[in-house]
């Protein structure tokens, strides 16, 4: 059944409410779903032969680990912490585009990061290599039109939308760093006035991520992106580190040495091309990590990774 701008409008508003009503409460707020466009499609999506469904692929029922797949209405999973201070981020977990996980990637960090005051948007984004009128641009699509979504909704999320960041991971590190280098690009039609603002992320944050299409390119994300024999000009275009401009956001990198997935010269790319543009940029590498290690107790306890929420605060708390 179609849904009018109008409607849709109006249960966002209510979903607004009812994400405000348990805080006064005093009880930490459920996480609620917004679709990020009108009507629930994503453009490009309609007629699309997906089945959008959520598989769990763990044996531990006190670990979830879940991705959604058969993707075409993106949305946010919006997580409030019980007292706001103003602190926001989108989150773009990974998946190498060819899924998107959704706990240890989403739902897992904002439970941490509301504690601390942030509010939380994980952003359930479309894959390229899902349906052929899938694009290589349509996870940046989503990215822009979740900022702009949320900033418009700033006031109801008691958030200061100007210093709304991103940050992503692996295949969503990619995604994130393509917002932070094409925020302004034109990848899709405006919809309604949310799409008059900037999608300019406040800050970037990329957690092993996936930058390269060239020479140290996720084989996996490039091909689901581009192809098998992407050409150099989409090897250029789709590599964020060679996208960088003295625009780009303030920037986080945090990558294991000992990443068998996506190599560690993915952040070292980035890092050149920040430090080359006067970016300013902070960067932590790990010896030992691996791809994919997440936070908390995923992490060896003996391994100093473990701590690296706790760099990520106080890195955002800077500046």
């Amino acid at each position: 059944m179609a849904v009018s701008r109008r409607d849709w409008l109006r249960g966002s508003a209510l979903m607004a409410g009812m994400l405000a009503a348990p805080a006064a409460m005093g009880t930490v707020p459920t996480a609620e779903k917004l679709e990020i466009w009108p009507g629930g499609i994503g453009p490009g999506s309609k007629g699309a032969d997906l089945s959008q469904k959520m598989v769990e692929r763990s044996q531990d029922p006190s670990r979830p680990d879940r991705y959604m797949e058969g993707i075409t209405r993106p949305y946010l999973t919006i997580h409030r912490p019980l007292r706001p201070d103003g602190r926001a981020l989108l989150i773009t977990p990974g998946g190498g585009y060819q899924r998107v996980v959704v706990d240890k990637e989403g739902g897992e960090l904002a439970t941490l990061l509301t504690a601390q005051g942030f509010t939380i948007f994980v952003l359930t984004y479309r894959l390229p290599g899902e349906a052929p009128q899938h694009g290589p641009t349509v996870a940046l699509q989503d990215a822009q039109r979740a900022m702009r979504l949320i900033r418009q909704r700033a006031k109801s999320f008691r958030i200061d939308g100007d210093r709304l960041g991103i940050m992503g991971f692996s295949a969503g590190g990619h995604v994130a760093a393509t917002l932070g280098t094409k925020f302004d690009e034109v990848v899709y039609h405006p919809v309604d006035a949310a799409d008059g603002l900037s999608a300019r992320p406040g800050k970037l944050a990329l957690i092993y991520p996936v930058i390269d299409m060239g020479g140290a390119a996720h084989a996996g994300s490039r091909d689901r992106m581009l192809g098998p024999n992407p050409s150099q000009v989409e090897v250029e275009r789709f590599s964020a580190d060679r996208n960088v401009t003295a625009a780009t956001p303030f920037t986080f990198l945090l990558h294991a040495c000992d990443d068998m997935a996506v190599p560690v010269e993915n952040s070292l790319l980035f890092h050149a091309a920040c430090r080359k543009a006067g970016v300013e940029v902070e960067m932590h590498l790990y010896a030992r990590g691996g791809h994919g290690f997440g936070h908390g107790p995923r992490i060896a306890a003996e391994n100093p990774l473990r701590r690296w929420p706790e760099l990520f605060t106080e890195w955002y708390g800077r500046g």
